[in-house]
């Protein structure tokens, strides 16, 4: 099958939202359906996109929205709305915080809309269905469990390229823990299938938080992060925090910055 390519529009949104759909349009190119940033105004030496592009994604509560707000859509391109006072003719409208699994679902929805408007696929997508991979039912309530995934960081930014991440790998459902008491309600009342933890965090007790969560979650993957675990951190002190680490239960101790290559590694696991 021949790859297929959707260029998208994007106005408005935050540095850490630009950092998670460039996450999304990059993580896409290894699919059947690759998506890239359109873009009029392209920097010298650099080839300009060609034609329209098939979505414009626009942020709401930016200054730019008023514009894409009162003209009308090219015809073909679909609007994705996120934030408030939706125009009539918005496509999909989105609440924020952002739950990046609908927006590739949204934008795949565009590819399949578009093959239906062209005859060469049967398919109603007008009532979009919530990004999940299968699983098998549990057998003694016969309800699908709930794929769940907790993050313990206080850097806004490492958050959201995990749940960017985790979403891509199906899990939609990711908690955010940026303090020590909201973790441990969450690990009593919550299961999950994997967790990430920041132990260069030293205002929450991360290291006890991985404890509780492997007792709790023995099937889970359980990944740390850390820059003891860097090359420039020095032998003996990556070797102590791997010991440590690997004490604790902990899955694998992953370096900080984080490794795209490192996580994708894993996240294949779940």
């Amino acid at each position: 099958m021949q790859k297929q390519r959707i260029l998208v529009s994007v106005v408005g949104f935050s540095d850490v939202e630009r950092h998670a759909l460039n996450t999304i349009f990059r993580l896409s190119q290894e699919r059947e359906v690759a998506y890239a940033p359109w873009a009029p105004l392209t920097p010298p030496g650099t080839k300009a996109p060609t034609g329209m592009a098939q979505v414009a994604l626009v942020d709401g509560e930016s200054a730019e929205a008023v514009l894409a707000h009162a003209k009308e859509m090219p015809a073909g391109q679909r609007l994705i709305w996120v934030g408030p006072d939706a125009p009539d003719h918005a496509w999909r409208v989105l609440d924020r915080p952002i739950e990046w699994a609908a927006v590739l679902h949204d934008l795949d929805a565009v590819f399949a809309a578009r093959q239906a408007d062209s005859g060469l696929l049967d398919l109603d997508v007008t009532s979009p269905s919530p990004l999940d991979l299968a699983l098998d039912l549990d057998m003694e309530t016969g309800v699908e469990p709930v794929r769940r995934a907790l993050v313990v960081s206080e850097d806004p930014e490492e958050r959201t390229y995990l749940r960017t991440r985790l979403a891509l790998a199906g899990v939609v459902h990711v908690d955010e823990v940026i303090d020590t008491e909201m973790a441990v309600d969450l690990l009593s009342r919550q299961a999950y299938l994997c967790g990430f933890f920041n132990l260069d965090d030293h205002h929450m007790d991360v290291w006890s938080l991985m404890r509780v969560f492997v007792q709790r979650n023995p099937q889970a993957l359980a990944l740390a992060t850390s820059e003891l675990a860097g090359p420039l951190a020095g032998w003996w002190r990556r070797r102590r925090v791997r010991r440590d680490a690997h004490r604790v239960g902990v899955t694998a101790l992953l370096e900080r910055p984080l490794q795209p290559r490192q996580i994708s590694e894993w996240l294949e696991l779940i």
